[in-house]
């Protein structure tokens, strides 16, 4: 079992700024994928951003050219910094991390953290 721990949530006018990190409990190196979400009451859970083991990423649509997703694996951390935020970016942000044991893959996920962006 795989133990995340985000934090750096907070309250921020529109334009500027948070970053959040994801401590998570096994080494980094083998988890293949972390990623973190964003979800709103009464909407689905949505992908925000996305990094490899091999340090490739992803971003959605929404978010691409503001924040940045990075990941440490000597500390067992991934970041994400968010630049520019707007209040529809207010959200509480899980952190997931996606691991492959063998032929199948396992979610893990934290407890989230709380992002209000006031206009």
């Amino acid at each position: 079992q795989v133990q995340l721990v985000e934090s750096g949530g907070g309250l921020v006018q529109a334009g500027g700024s948070l970053r959040l990190s994801c401590a998570a409990s096994e080494n980094m190196i083998s988890i293949n994928i972390m990623a973190w979400y964003r979800q709103v009451p009464g909407k689905q859970r949505e992908f925000v951003a996305r990094i490899s083991n091999g340090g490739s990423t992803g971003y959605a649509d929404s978010v691409k050219g503001r924040f940045t997703i990075s990941r440490d694996n000597a500390n067992n951390t991934v970041w994400l910094q968010m630049n520019s935020l707007k209040p529809e970016d207010t959200a509480v942000y899980y952190c997931k991390a996606k691991i492959l044991r063998g032929s199948m893959w396992n979610d893990y996920w934290g407890q989230g953290t709380q992002v209000t962006v006031s206009s």
